[in-house]
């Protein structure tokens, strides 16, 4: 039998979002023990079924709160990729939602494996785990065993946190049929490319603004950016190494990064965004810690009758002006990671789909 009769079945959680459709092209591309792949969804692409190559793409409708859809979806998969997650940080979804997703839906995973006998998880989590705190502790080329204050206020992070600690605890974990489940746990920095729908609302705010993108965030301030496709390739890498050598892979998790640029937020946006003639405004820091401040007075002041969430906020300040960025070779070291794409190659991909921005605007007007 060859190798795609015999192969492997994936299932991704969140397999239509963002990093989902990356993780579905490099498991199509450089995946050769492949047999189907599952993408678990609430909200369903049905195009993503359209491809070239002989595995079988199953789009599934259903929310990983549901624990009997995720035990449904997941009945016969070998290698389990949870990458759904609730991201928010400007206060637009309620905490107990955000729990809902991020935690009780790890746990729904966690069990299912566990009564399904699948041996083998993934989690995407993410840098916030750690960092960086609203308190401006920088964490500037930190690795994973760097100590960190490590300070959550929002519900995202104390999510996410909980969540990887339920992933990591569960390596070990009998599941049915007598076998063990191995874990681990990824943690991008901020991903970027194509799809990324923060940088579309970057761009939607400098329209709005008749071109003008006002900033103001020191410009020592430095983040990592980690591009979507090589979080992809790592995900497959650590996916291999769990079934080949669980005892080094198992209840460990990892940076993700690759050879993007350390810069701020601002400035790493600008290198795309300059391509529509933008032009930057640079505004005394105080100048936006006043209108975050405002921001977030008036969200507290409408609640009762709208839900006013803008991109700037105390808290999302807070983070952009402190520097938060990895340097290490856990990855490397592990299971021999290295970028799937250089920085020339994730710079041109993410520019090609940004350049495509205007012409999105002109169909939805």
């Amino acid at each position: 039998m060859s190798d795609r009769e015999t192969g492997l079945v994936y299932l991704i959680t969140g397999g239509c979002g963002f990093l989902g459709r990356h993780l579905l092209q490099v498991l199509l591309e450089k995946e050769d023990k492949l047999r189907e792949i599952r993408l678990f969804d609430k909200h369903i692409d049905p195009t993503l079924r359209e491809h070239n190559t002989d595995v079988q793409v199953v789009v599934t409708a259903g929310d990983i709160t549901d624990y009997a859809s995720v035990l449904e979806v997941s009945r016969g998969v070998d290698v389990f990729i949870h990458a759904a997650s609730l991201v928010d940080v400007w206060h637009r979804v309620p905490e107990h939602v955000i729990n809902a997703v991020n935690v009780q839906g790890t746990e729904n995973v966690i069990k299912a494996c566990v009564e399904n006998g699948i041996q083998y998880l993934v989690y995407t989590s993410s840098m916030e785990v750690v960092g960086p705190n609203v308190k401006g502790d920088s964490f500037v080329r930190g690795n994973e065993d760097t100590p960190y204050n490590v300070y959550h206020t929002m519900p995202y992070p104390k999510s996410k946190a909980k969540a990887e600690k339920i992933v990591l605890e569960a390596n070990g974990t009998k599941v049915n049929g007598g076998a063990c489940l191995h874990t681990c746990s990824l943690r991008p920095t901020g991903i970027y490319g194509e799809q990324h729908q923060l940088m579309k609302d970057f761009y939607q705010n400098g329209v709005r603004t008749g071109g003008w993108l006002f900033q103001g965030v020191p410009s020592e301030t430095e983040h990592g950016r980690v591009y979507a496709g090589n979080v992809a390739w790592m995900h497959l890498l650590a996916a291999r190494a769990l079934r080949e050598h669980p005892d080094t892979v198992g209840g460990e998790a990892y940076f993700c990064y690759d050879d993007s640029p350390y810069k701020s937020y601002e400035d790493f946006n600008m290198q795309f965004l300059s391509a529509f003639g933008f032009r930057e405004v640079r505004v005394p820091l105080i100048v936006l810690w006043f209108l975050a401040f405002f921001n977030d007075l008036m969200r507290w002041i409408l609640k009762p009758v709208c839900n006013y969430t803008p991109l700037l906020n105390r808290y999302t300040l807070a983070v952009a002006c402190t520097s938060f960025t990895v340097c290490t070779d856990k990855a490397l070291r592990h299971f021999q990671y290295s970028p799937l794409y250089d920085w020339d190659q994730c710079r041109m991909r993410t520019q090609k789909w940004v350049d495509t921005f205007p012409l999105e605007s002109k169909k939805a007007t």
